[in-house]
This record gives C-alpha cells, sequence and structure tokens, in this order.
C-alpha cells in the first residue's frame, strides 16, 4: 500500500480553558485581601487601568444598587429589585460547569456581553459606607503590634546585664517561641557559647521575672509554678497539685485530694486559682499585625421581618479604563508591536472590570439564596438552622455547584448573630424520624449541649441512649454512636465521668 500526504479538514468540540476564563474562575475564589493585592498588580501592569476615586456617583433610576430582600418564612419570595439581579446574573454566567474551568473557546465573551445587559450598578452604595450596625472603623484605626520577641528585648535592655550576660540573654531570647516558652537545652546553650551552664542558668533566672509572667519556662508546670510565685500562693500543696497535673487531666479528684492532703473545698479553690492561670504567656503577642475579618457580604433586618442582603463595597475594587489616555496614546502609536500592545491592554482592562462586576453579582445570588435557605437561624438561633449543601443553592440560582465553591470560599457575611463563613451556612442532614423535613447537624449538635448543660444533680445525668430517645421524641432519626460522636466533639465527657463529677462536686 503506498504511501502519500492529504490535507483533511474536521469539525469538531473540545472543551478548553481560555485565559479570560481563568481569570474569572480566580477572581471568584480570591478573598479580599488576595483581590485587592491581584487589582494592585494589575494597575501597575496596565497603563490603561485607574481606581474610581470618586465616593459617590448620581444613580440613574433603573440602575439601582443590587440587594435582595427576604421574609423571614421558608416560602418567601425575592424582591424585585433580587429579581432584577438574578436576571441579570443569570444570563451572564462566566463560570457556567466549569470545575476547574473548561468552556468552548470564545463562549465566554458572548456570555460576558450578557452579563452587562443589565447595565451599571453602583457598588459604592451597596453597603451603607461600609459600616454595619454602626460599628467604628476597626481597620483604620488598626496599629501594628509588638512582637513577643521585641517585648522581651525592650526589657533585656533594661535589665542591667553585663556585656556577657548579654549575649547569652539574646540567645535564650530567640530561643522562645510564640507560646512563651523555651525550646532549647540549657547545657547545649552553655557548650555553644562557651560559658558555664550556672551563668545560663542565673541569667534564665533573671529572665524569668520578664512580663509576661510565665515567659522563659520549659514546660506548663515551670509556666505555671512561675505566676503562682507571682501572686504568693506557690505553697506544698500547690506545687503537690502541680507535680500531678496527669490527674487532673483524668479528672481523678479523689487522686489529687490525696497528693495533695486537701479536703474538697480547698481542692475546689486551688483548682480556680490553677484556671485563673495563663498556660501560654506570650499568646497575647504575634508576629503579624492583627487584621480584622472583612465581611463581604451584610445582611440587615427591614421593615416587616424581611432580610436585606447586600454587598460591601469595600471590598469591591473600583475600576475604571482611562479612555481619555487611551485616545492619546493610540493616536502616537506608530508601529505594529505599539498597537497591538495597546490593543492587548485594553482587552485585558475591560474583561477585569467585567470579570469583577460578575463576580460581585455572583457573590450577592449565592448569598441571597444562603439567606433565604437559612432565614429561620437569623429569626431564631442555631436550633433553625436547616440542612444545606452546595447542590440545593446551586440548584436554585441555576449555577453549578464548583461555582457555589469557589464563592463560599473565603467569604464572609455579616449578620446581626456575628460575623460567619459563608460555609458555616452548609451542614449535613440528619434525617426526620417522622418523615418530615431533615434536621441540621449543628442544630442537633446544640440539641445535645442544651439538654447536657441542664444536667444538675447526679440523677439527671443523661447517658447516650437516653438522648437519642428524647431526640427521637423530638423527631430526630439518629445513632447512638452518632450522639457519642457529637459529644466527643465537644469535648463533653461521659455520663460516666459527669457522674462522678457532680457527686464529687456536691
Amino acid at each position: 500500500m503506498a504511501l502519500s500526504a492529504r490535507l483533511e479538514l474536521r469539525q469538531g468540540q473540545s472543551l478548553v480553558i481560555t485565559p479570560q476564563l481563568q481569570q474569572a474562575i480566580k477572581l471568584l475564589q480570591l478573598s479580599g485581601v488576595e483581590l485587592e493585592a491581584y487589582v494592585d498588580a494589575e494597575l501597575e501592569r496596565n497603563p490603561l487601568l485607574q481606581r474610581e476615586e470618586s465616593e459617590a456617583e448620581v444613580v440613574a433610576p433603573d440602575e439601582r444598587p443590587i440587594e435582595a430582600t427576604f421574609d423571614d418564612s421558608g416560602d418567601s419570595e425575592p424582591s424585585d429589585q433580587h429579581k432584577t439581579a438574578e436576571m441579570d446574573a443569570a444570563d451572564g454566567d462566566l463560570y457556567g460547569d466549569a470545575s476547574p474551568g473548561e468552556r468552548l473557546s470564545g463562549e465566554s465573551g458572548e456570555q460576558a456581553k450578557a452579563a452587562d445587559a443589565g447595565g451599571t450598578v453602583d457598588w459604592s452604595r451597596a453597603g451603607s459606607g461600609g459600616s454595619f450596625d454602626g460599628a467604628d472603623d476597626l481597620e483604620g484605626s488598626l496599629s501594628r503590634a509588638k512582637t513577643l520577641t521585641e517585648h522581651l528585648v525592650d526589657q533585656a535592655a533594661l535589665a542591667g546585664f553585663s556585656h556577657a550576660d548579654s549575649a547569652v540573654a539574646a540567645v535564650l531570647i530567640d530561643a522562645v517561641d510564640e507560646g512563651g516558652y523555651l525550646r532549647a537545652d540549657l547545657a547545649d546553650l552553655a557548650d555553644r557559647l562557651g560559658v558555664p551552664i550556672e551563668r545560663v542558668e542565673a541569667v534564665l533566672f533573671k529572665l524569668q521575672g520578664f512580663e509576661p509572667t510565665g515567659v522563659f519556662a520549659r514546660d506548663v508546670r515551670e509556666c505555671l509554678m512561675l505566676q503562682l510565685k507571682e501572686r504568693d500562693r506557690f505553697d506544698p500543696a500547690m506545687a503537690a497539685l502541680l507535680d500531678n497535673l496527669e490527674l487532673l487531666a483524668k479528672r481523678d479528684m479523689a487522686g489529687l485530694r490525696r497528693a495533695c492532703a486537701v479536703d474538697d473545698e480547698d481542692l475546689r479553690d486551688m483548682l480556680a486559682e490553677l484556671r485563673a492561670l495563663t498556660p501560654r504567656p506570650g499568646a497575647a503577642f504575634g508576629s503579624e499585625p492583627v487584621s480584622p475579618v472583612t465581611p463581604d457580604v451584610f445582611v440587615r433586618e427591614g421593615q416587616g421581618g424581611l432580610w436585606r442582603v447586600e454587598l460591601n463595597s469595600d471590598a469591591l475594587p473600583r475600576l475604571l479604563v482611562d479612555q481619555r489616555y487611551h485616545a492619546l496614546v493610540a493616536g502616537g502609536a506608530r508601529t505594529e508591536q505599539e498597537k497591538t500592545f495597546l490593543s492587548d491592554c485594553m482587552a485585558s482592562a475591560s474583561w477585569l472590570i467585567r470579570s469583577l462586576d460578575q463576580r460581585a453579582k455572583t457573590i450577592l445570588k449565592v448569598a441571597s439564596e444562603i439567606v433565604r435557605q437559612q432565614d429561620g437561624f437569623l429569626a431564631f438561633g442555631v436550633e433553625h438552622l436547616r440542612p444545606l449543601n452546595l447542590k440545593t443553592v446551586a440548584d436554585a440560582i441555576g449555577m453549578h455547584e464548583s461555582t457555589v465553591s469557589r464563592v463560599t470560599c473565603n467569604k464572609y457575611m455579616a449578620t446581626p448573630r456575628g460575623v460567619f463563613e459563608m460555609k458555616f451556612f452548609f451542614t449535613s442532614a440528619i434525617a426526620s424520624s417522622e418523615g418530615g423535613e431533615a434536621h441540621s447537624a449543628e442544630s442537633v449538635r446544640h440539641r445535645i449541649k442544651q439538654l447536657i448543660e441542664t444536667e444538675a444533680v447526679v440523677d439527671a445525668v443523661l447517658s447516650d441512649d437516653r438522648i437519642v430517645e428524647i431526640l427521637n421524641e423530638a423527631g430526630v432519626d439518629i445513632a447512638r454512636r452518632t450522639v457519642a460522636k457529637y459529644r466527643e466533639a465537644m469535648r463533653i465527657p461521659s455520663s460516666v465521668e459527669r457522674r462522678r463529677l457532680l457527686r464529687e462536686a456536691c
């Protein structure tokens, strides 16, 4: 059979990921801090991009800020504003079923055009200035906290050490971890520094008098001992208690009474003093400044029991394409390389602004559905948290589960009950024993904790089997091993240990 060359044309479809779609997916899963860093890098790279400096703009009647309003009942419907937002965002799902981001090449451009069909949105008005319930701007007043090492170095400079002792102190300070504990062997340090170990111990003794009390301890016992000595409460009974911390961990109160040679009342007082101490004295310091969590979405209660869902404008970069500068530079472009560079910058800037707009709409859309599903939690508390998964939200808003997963990653929602990560609202379901609506695992854990907290006397202690019976009577179909698992996860002792603790307390 002869071999020959020939030309064939074939038509087919294949899934590819475009650079524009890569950017849109990346933006969707970034947190607020990461998004700000990404935008800053793009501003440095692209000369046609600039920040919108105006704080407020006149908005046309049909360009109202996107928000959603819900009734506190499970059957409530979104307001007209929310329906408008849904129509705008549904036509412009840049992400679709991309997981990790596949899409037919060229299709994303048309999708992005559809996303802009609803008009421009003034995001600056969709968060009431970024403050929540009148709270002050904590981030603006935040200052860098001194680290533990810096705090110890400052004290060492005033301690009156000789030149040689200052060198020993510096090495010991470097060996202190973030909790305030000394993580080094004194004999090795003495060997390395070429000084007698007695000198190292003398410097360490002086360093252990620094603030915070308990720093430079080599174990928990020594840390607690230093704090007790400062309070003039380190007596033989306390020394015996610190020597038997393993009995305290086992809750062996009878063994502790024998070891310390005290009665029940004295032992309770000693344990109360022990609880007032700090096992990690260096925990109040950090190597990095503390930064508050910035919510991406605000949820407020409106009139008539409605829930208003709004985006935080402070977490949304406001960018513009500098058309005047583009026209000026375009008029002076002579070579094809210059024209190509300018065209690429214009396309990149336009797509970034479109992607940021779509990201904001998608976050609002997902957050609004979460609020609609979990309105019982917002109104009545954790007991009314419903079971929810990504598929339920994705089906309700017409998006893929991977898109919802990216939206809820590192995003926070400020509600009247506190600030929660969006993933908090997704809980597994426990079936109902009566065939009704399933129960949230989080609400069941809360119910178990409540039942155990009501135990006041020994006879009232509930076994895991009794808790199962109570929950079954309340319509929760749960197994005993599940109750035990939830109880252990909450660090609640077994019924046998709780009975023993109550007997000893009495």
